[in-house]
């Protein structure tokens, strides 16, 4: 035997307890479990804990009015129906209602019947919305998936655990260097989300100064600064019941790194010049091409902040180390530049163009090679993209893959140092740009892993 579906629990509140028990008895014998209540503050107490499916309410309360309660019931929980009791001396007040997301009135006095309509109504159009987001939802990953290239073997892995994490709470920390593509995976995992439906924010940490982000994350307060004229949500507000994106957190200073861990530890947000505080539901994805443990040792990052952020952390390999995804990434950025430039000439690219493109180390990453082709695209004096409708640097570039040892152990004695960083670099490329697992093969920290590999002409990276 099938289990039977839970009624759903209706509150009517209303200052008439008796009028609402009579309803409450109702909407029982119809299906539904209802509950009575007598002022505004007990329905809200009852939201609050969160066991309410639908509200029924009168408008006029001394203690907490109607649109009080649904106002907070909208906070709380947006798809939540709630309907309105009203008098017919205030209907105008019941349009208002419907106005700020009420699912429906009705006029005393009325029929049971027609407020278990009502409510059958607005119950299926939550089951319909809800519907339509999950299809959203899936539509949205499907297309973030198809934009993150993954033919290597490192970003196979990476996407996995994209998926495995994406309906966690839990902070995640993109590693890499810049241009590798950490923006693109922040959006996949909020597509592939729960949260997809709700706002994803993004915001580079370096790219403003401390008081002007400090404004921006948390909102402001009227008359907080000079030139607050009014106040301001800030993006958490904004990405509530979403997803916020900090790109660069290690360049943020200290003093918001400690405003941000309380957020964290707290779930709610002060403003700038506030005294109030407001609850936020969002979920943290943090990007950096910094070491942050390197920032910690220097004191320039909170030790604290890095262990909240680093539940999950992701290292995005330079594009360097991911070269079976060059082609396919040749592919995509010269076709999506071929879409965008609908004038251009070129159609295909040469061959022996073709092979720069393979052999360049591409030291900007997926950043660079998408600004490359497009280039191509644009300045190319026929269909086919030759040598010389590259970039001069490109054309004139070393191989990306030289003889990483240098040297064999023969002819002249180097100092051991210089053997140190060659080997070094070798064991990077071997291990397909993890640092982590490069340091731990080694039995060295990352610290001095970074220091290696800078010495020997390798960017630093996170």
């Amino acid at each position: 035997m099938g289990t039977l579906e839970p009624r759903r629990r209706v509150v009517i509140v209303d200052d008439h307890i008796a009028m609402a028990e009579t309803l409450a008895d109702g909407l029982t014998d119809h299906g539904f479990s209802g509950h009575a209540v007598a002022s505004g503050k007990e329905a809200a107490s009852l939201l609050e804990q969160g066991e309410v499916d639908a509200l029924v309410t009168d408008l006029r309360m001394p203690d907490m009015d109607g649109l009080e309660l649904l106002a907070l019931s909208q906070r709380l929980s947006p798809e939540r129906p709630v309907i309105v009791m009203t008098a017919y001396g205030a209907i105008d007040t019941a349009i208002e209602s419907m106005r700020r997301g009420a699912a429906h009135y009705l006029t005393k006095p009325f029929k049971l019947e027609e407020l278990v309509i009502f409510l059958g109504r607005a119950f299926a159009q939550v089951e319909l919305r809800r519907e339509a987001t999950a299809l959203m939802k899936a539509l949205r990953g499907r297309e973030a998936g198809r934009k993150v290239v993954a033919r290597s073997r490192a970003m196979k892995a990476i996407l996995e655990i994209v998926t495995r994490v994406a309906n966690a709470d839990s902070p995640v920390l993109l590693l890499g260097e810049t241009g590798t593509g950490k923006g693109l995976l922040a959006e996949t995992l909020h597509a592939q989300s729960e949260r997809a439906s709700r706002p994803l924010v993004t915001v580079n940490c370096a790219a403003l100064p401390e008081t002007l982000l400090e404004s921006e994350l948390f909102g402001h307060a009227k008359g907080a600064f000079t030139g607050a004229t009014s106040a301001r949500d800030g993006l958490f507000v904004d990405a509530d019941g979403g997803t916020l994106f900090l790109d660069e957190i290690g360049d943020m200073a200290p003093a918001l790194q400690a405003k941000l861990l309380h957020v964290l530890e707290r779930g709610s947000v002060r403003p700038v010049g506030g005294s109030v505080e407001r609850r936020v539901d969002v979920r943290i994805v943090a990007a950096t091409h910094r070491d942050l443990r390197t920032r910690v040792d220097e004191g320039t990052f909170r030790e604290d902040l890095l262990y909240r952020l680093d539940v999950v952390s992701i290292e995005v390999p330079p594009l360097r180390h991911r070269r079976d995804d060059l082609p396919d990434l040749i592919e995509h950025f010269f076709e999506a530049a071929r879409l965008k430039h609908k004038g251009a000439l070129a159609e295909r690219i040469d061959p022996s163009a073709m092979e720069l493109l393979l052999d360049h180390a591409w030291p900007g990453n997926v950043r660079e090679l998408a600004h490359a082709l497009e280039r191509m695209v644009l300045l190319s004096h026929g269909p086919v993209v030759g040598r010389d409708d590259l970039p001069k640097g490109l054309r004139e570039s070393s191989p990306a893959v030289p003889s990483r040892m240098g040297r064999a152990f023969a002819g002249e004695v180097v100092p051991l140092r210089e053997v140190q960083k060659s080997y070094a670099a070798w064991a990077l490329d071997r291990l397909g740009g993890h640092r982590t697992r490069t340091a731990e093969k080694l039995d060295i920290d990352r610290k001095t892993l970074g220091r290696l590999l800078n010495e020997s002409g390798e960017p630093e990276s996170s």
